[in-house]
């Protein structure tokens, strides 16, 4: 919904942070979780109480309201906003490029609040077919607004340096300012109108790829029964999936393990030639954009240097043998002669189980962020108990996993499918962290500047988290219940930083390989990926032949790197965590930090925080940092179990 400088900052950052979840919850993450409900499961959508759902009224009292003003943005012809063409050949003056840009940031408001309400009533029920058919009509009438706007960037870049330096400093455009910035840093990859329109008309198509995989992977992927120790048949779909790599059977494990994989496995040459599709997609656009390669592509509309996720694949590498530490203990505190991949997600101290109702997992995460100030406090402890935020528990057809969503007109909206158990809990104090980002930096900027870059968009829910197990170490003193707390800690560090910069790793392994122009197949990726695992998890662990296959259902590389983020966001939260336990001054950084929104470039956002991302210094990276403290948190378990 704006053009190709500043797209990924606000409305992609929107649509992307909406789709974020718990770094805990890999079946959230890893799988896209477009899982159709068995109906005999669940209530239906129109069983559940009100109270129990999010407060989508506020955006729309119905859809016919929807509607209205759907057809009123949408006009009766094409194009849909003649007002926006008729500045064509005018850039050139301060009072009509600001004249432009609040007639295009009003209708991109207007288009976000659409989008919002269009999207949240169909993740409540994906079998609606009203409710689709509206996500598909603005989803569309989006993509003809990009088109019809494709052609102003390229016209203010067509300017003389002069001309573009002058409506920088004009006082009309005072407001507009920093936003023209980052379209100026873009004149070496923007191309003639003509050739930008052809690209925004080319959306649709490069993107056939992500929609395929999206369909395959949500709709027509079909799995065999996971089988217990006892020969027990059990559903098994990606929602499920988790719970059983958690349960103690290790026959179901295994079988689920096995299952699931083989499910992608038959699927192995379309899934490879879908990646490669997606991958081409990417080359594709960073050549016509005149970058150097891929990553470089990816990232500088991000305003982010390709030296920040070289760096971090460089940090974790150094730390590589205490992860085989780790693998290490986790196969002796299991007490078993070979550790699998489906070992991986059992906690080791298995007696422990932490379960909270709702409402209480309410009040704990309430009580965790009191560091954060009686303000941040009591704007989340409304939001939640009182505002009705939260879509808290699974109905039938309702979306899986979790986000947060919104745009600057709403509240901020969570979705949840509440079970009660710990990672639950850690899920709402996650989304939570994302919705307070979200509200504070709709308070204190404008539509503008409010909506924070994508680079930083996990740093706040991970923050929250890091919370959250401070306050439930404070409750809990018991020697078994703070091993399970540790080793918690521990495995969101090593699903958050290692494993993602592993999927960093392999997606700019891959990326390369196109470059070089070398084809990709289904016997090229394997090699590939299991040599990273190799790398990363040591000899400790038995790589099965499934594992080779892991790579066909992560959804996140047909995200153009995006998967990264989860490693920095992570390492950013843990240095900002530390540094907020330090002082009053620090904390109140850190809600600046928030309620900047995106007024500023994300490196800078973070600087002007305490964390330096750009740092490749061991002693000041907050990668390695992380890895310090995931060198403690495992000395530490090695005391309690061993």
């Amino acid at each position: 919904m704006c053009f190709f400088a500043t797209k990924f900052s606000r409305t992609a950052a929107r649509l992307l942070t909406a789709l974020s979840v718990s770094a805990f919850s890999l079946s959230a993450y890893e799988n896209n979780l477009l899982v159709l409900k068995d109906l005999k499961m669940v209530k239906a959508r129109k069983e559940v109480p009100i109270s129990d759902t999010w407060n989508v009224e506020a955006l729309y009292p119905n859809e016919q309201a929807w509607k209205q003003d759907f057809e009123m943005l949408k006009g009766v012809g094409m194009p849909h906003w003649p007002q926006l063409n008729a500045f064509q050949g005018n850039l050139h003056e301060p009072e009509k490029v600001a004249s432009l840009l609040e007639s295009y940031f009003t209708i991109d408001r207007k288009l976000a609040k659409l989008h919002t309400y269009a999207y949240l009533r169909m993740d409540e029920d994906l079998g609606n077919d009203a409710t689709k058919t509206n996500h598909g009509l603005i989803s569309s009438l989006i993509y003809e607004f990009q088109h019809e706007c494709a052609w102003i960037e390229p016209e203010l870049l067509a300017l003389k340096e002069n001309d573009f330096q002058h409506l920088l400093k004009a006082p009309a455009l005072h407001s507009y300012r920093f936003y023209l910035e980052k379209i100026g840093r873009m004149r070496p990859h923007t191309l003639p109108k003509e050739m930008e329109e052809l690209l925004a008309l080319s959306g649709k198509a490069l993107d056939a790829s992500s929609r395929s995989f999206s369909a395959l992977n949500n709709a027509d992927l079909t799995f065999a029964p996971a089988v217990d120790s006892q020969g027990k048949e059990h559903p098994l779909t990606h929602a499920s999936y988790l719970s059983y790599l958690r349960n103690p059977d290790r026959q179901l494990r295994k079988s689920a393990f096995q299952n699931l994989h083989q499910g992608f496995k038959n699927h192995i040459n379309t899934l490879c030639e879908l990646l490669q599709g997606q991958v081409q997609s990417h080359l594709f656009l960073a050549k016509a954009r005149k970058f150097s390669n891929c990553l470089e592509g990816a990232l500088f509309p991000h305003q982010i240097e390709t030296a920040v996720y070289e760096n971090l694949i460089a940090s974790v590498r150094r730390y590589l043998p205490l992860m085989h530490r780790y693998i290490a203990l986790r196969k002796q505190g299991l007490h078993v002669e070979e550790l699998h991949a489906y070992d991986l997600h059992i906690p080791l101290v298995s007696e422990i189980e932490i379960k909270m109702p709702y409402l209480e997992a309410c009040e704990a995460v309430v009580a965790s962020v009191a560091r954060l100030g009686n303000e941040y406090q009591e704007l989340l402890k409304k939001g939640l108990l009182q505002d009705r935020w939260v879509d808290i528990y699974e109905n039938a057809r309702k979306r899986s996993g979790a986000y947060s969503g919104g745009c600057y007109d709403s509240m901020p909206y969570i979705l949840l499918n509440y079970q009660g158990n710990l990672s639950d809990i850690f899920t709402l104090a996650h989304e939570a962290g994302h919705s307070m980002h979200r509200l504070l930096g709709d308070r204190h900027q404008s539509y503008i500047y409010a909506a924070h870059p994508i680079f930083v968009a996990e740093v706040a829910s991970t923050f929250n988290e890091q919370l959250l197990l401070d306050y439930l170490k404070a409750q809990r003193t018991s020697k078994k219940e703070r091993a399970f707390l540790i080793n918690h800690e521990i495995e969101q560090i090593r699903n958050t930083i290692f494993r993602q910069t592993l999927f960093a790793e392999f997606e700019l392994a891959i990326h390369k390989l196109a470059e070089e122009g070398i084809p990709l197949t289904p016997a090229l990726l394997k090699e590939k990926y299991l040599g990273l695992y190799r790398d990363y998890y040591g000899s400790e662990l038995v790589l099965d032949e499934e594992v080779a296959v892991e790579w066909a259902r992560v959804p996140h590389f047909y995200y153009n790197f995006y998967v990264y983020q989860y490693a920095t966001g992570l390492s950013a939260a843990l240095a900002l965590h530390e540094k907020a336990l330090q002082s009053t001054e620090n904390v109140k950084k850190y809600i600046e930090f928030l309620s900047a929104g995106g007024s500023r470039y994300p490196i800078e956002l973070l600087e002007r925080a305490g964390v330096n991302m750009r740092s490749s210094d061991p002693q000041s990276s907050p990668v390695d940092a992380a890895m310090r403290h995931f060198s403690s948190l495992v000395n530490e378990l090695e005391k309690q179990i061993l």
